[in-house]
């Protein structure tokens, strides 16, 4: 497969193993050990990549949310503890995780997939995505299952920034992309009705555009790898994808 059709078919599943940590009990357990509830956990946790910074920082990295979501989710959190080490304990958590969903699949599969992955993450130039180049500061893990699971992160986050991005280039705002994507994601997101946009239709051609955008600026990132590294790449996404429905099916 080319790297458009490698993309096409991974980037659902990245996007839903890359978050499946999140509120998980795991994690929730690991997040009150540390003072914080799941939800305070989430976004110092995740905004605390990118280390100690202001809360309009977060704001602009987390794009889609609302801004007093943020303050609300990162700036109760960032009180009781520094953001890097609640980032390190978030990524703690997702690998405790991993460790729970993936460690029976095959050691093999999963270092060729963090392999193809990490080759792909490391080509990507610094400065354009922040949430993205926060994660890549982090050491990779030396663990089969921990290196495919923080690649599984990264990927997702790549794919992130570059939505905000082509979201952007294509003029709209961020509660209109996330009202036309899942409005329940516009209000977890920290929308009210107040925010909701009126032309649903001519917005979702607007998403539309953006979603291949995204899909073709990521596959020129996926252009590094050989034909080997893309189906690497495709078997582990797709092991891990199986695992977890294997798990929420029991």
């Amino acid at each position: 497969m080319n790297s458009y059709e490698l993309e096409t078919q991974i980037c659902g599943p990245i996007q839903h193993i890359g978050m499946s940590f999140y509120f998980e009990p795991g994690t929730k357990a690991l997040g009150r050990e540390i003072g914080l509830n799941v939800v305070e956990f989430y976004g110092v946790g995740r905004g605390g990549v990118l280390g100690d910074v202001e809360i309009v920082e977060v704001q602009r990295a987390f794009w889609f949310f609302h801004d007093d979501a943020i303050i609300g989710m990162y700036g109760s959190g960032r009180v009781k503890i520094e953001p890097i080490d609640a980032a390190k304990a978030h990524l703690q958590a997702a690998y405790v995780f991993a460790d729970e969903k993936f460690g029976q699949l095959d050691e093999a599969t999963l270092s060729a997939f963090a392999a193809a992955a990490t080759k792909v993450i490391a080509a990507v130039p610094a400065g354009h995505y922040a949430l993205f180049d926060g994660y890549r500061s982090f050491e990779v893990p030396t663990e089969p299952v921990h290196a495919a699971y923080h690649a599984t992160i990264l990927l997702r986050e790549l794919r992130g920034g570059v939505h905000i991005d082509t979201t952007q280039e294509v003029g709209l705002a961020p509660n209109e992309a996330c009202f036309v994507t899942n409005e329940a994601i516009f209000q977890l997101h920290g929308y009210t009705d107040a925010d909701a946009p009126a032309d649903k239709e001519k917005l979702a051609l607007q998403l539309a555009e953006a979603e291949e955008l995204t899909t073709k600026t990521m596959a020129g990132y996926l252009d590094v790898l050989s034909d080997a590294e893309r189906d690497a790449m495709a078997a582990g996404v797709a092991a891990m994808a199986d695992a977890l429905s294997a798990g929420a099916a029991t």
